[in-house]
């Protein structure tokens, strides 16, 4: 799963704007100005689906190897089509950092208006992202962020630890009635910042429960084939538990899998990023799979809007500033059957 944080409704779909320019004016009467000069912030236009100035937006994004980096990728192009003054050029993906940079070095001496980067390694490419900001190019930084605010105009993802506590609250609000409740984790990579930053999330929400302790963790890969495995040990070492939380959906259809081979029923099950199957399994509501919390991939979508108002010299609809943020978390959301249909269409396979 990738590091650093608008679904269906995104938050940016109509990413708005007002210049600077012709904002207040001096003037000593009260009526309004026949040429306008008494325009006020609310009334200056906002940046919608119509046509505006082209736009050009370099995109470099990731190697589609997992299924939420596959679905960043569609995710942006599909929102680039849907505007006619925005033309994309994107790179193969990468999770080469050298590639990457040379990517992303193309995409500066082609001279787009502005750039969309996920970095596979953000540390790594904080420079090529200065390199375009000092040529004047805006960059869009997408999830995995760059050592320096230098290096970007606008940071955009998901919130890893936001992800731990909507997790942690949810389990914790179905087993707060429940004497000595006992919880396992099943993480991502420990060796990733965006893994402890879930599971510090995750045992802050689980503080406000004093009734739920937590028995177990077991670090797995974000893959199927490790998520399966270590699941296998996990039910292996805990024969009873009364909650699991997955750190990704991924890897969670192969917990699903042990799970399932196990004969076991007994305890109910959190996901985690919002893939479809894990959508399709908690609608169907067949098994122990009952949520998932959200690291939407939609983000790359925002972040076209993002950049299409950036390069527009625009900023926000729905937001009084005349600039777009600096830096927009997304909310992790907990997906269960109550709300699943509202969140099916993006879910990712």
């Amino acid at each position: 799963m990738p590091e650093t944080t608008s679904r269906r409704g995104l938050i940016f779909g109509a990413a708005a704007a007002v210049t600077a320019g012709g904002l207040l004016t001096a003037c000593t009467s009260n009526e309004p100005s026949d040429k306008g000069d008494d325009k006020k912030p609310a009334d200056q236009p906002v940046a919608d689906d119509k046509k505006g100035k082209q736009v050009t937006i370099g995109f470099a994004g990731p190697q589609a190897d997992h299924g939420w980096l596959n679905a960043i990728n569609d995710n942006a192009k599909e929102r680039a089509k849907k505007y006619a003054d925005v033309t994309l050029e994107s790179t193969e993906g990468s999770n080469d950092t050298a590639a990457q940079i040379g990517q992303v070095e193309t995409l500066i001496n082609k001279k787009v208006d502005v750039l969309v980067v996920l970095p596979a390694d953000g540390k790594a490419l904080t420079q090529v992202g200065l390199k375009a900001m000092r040529a004047g190019i805006p960059v869009v930084n997408l999830d995995r962020i760059f050592n320096s605010p230098q290096a970007y105009r606008c940071w955009i993802g998901g919130d890893n630890y936001g992800m731990g506590l909507s997790a942690g609250h949810y389990i914790g609000e179905q087993l707060k009635d429940k004497k000595n409740a006992k919880v396992v984790e099943l993480a991502g990579l420990d060796n990733l910042e965006l893994t402890k930053q879930r599971t510090e999330g995750f045992d802050a929400a689980l503080k406000n429960y004093p009734n739920i302790k937590k028995v177990a963790r077991q670090a797995a890969e974000f893959t199927v084939e490790s998520g399966q495995a270590k699941m296998a040990q996990l039910l292996q070492a805990q024969k009873n538990f009364d909650a699991l939380w997955n750190h990704d959906d991924d890897q969670g259809v192969g917990a699903l899998r042990a799970i399932k081979q196990a004969g076991r029923d007994d305890f109910l099950m959190v996901g985690g990023a919002g893939a479809l199957s894990a959508f399709e399994e908690i609608k169907q509501d067949r098994g122990v799979l009952k949520a998932t919390v959200l690291y939407p991939p939609t983000m790359a979508a925002s972040a076209i809007d993002l950049a299409r108002a950036l390069g527009q010299g625009k900023g926000i609809s729905g937001m009084a500033e005349f600039e777009i943020p600096a830096h927009v978390t997304l909310y992790s959301a907990v997906v269960d059957k109550k709300n699943v249909d509202q969140y099916m269409p993006t879910g990712f396979k």
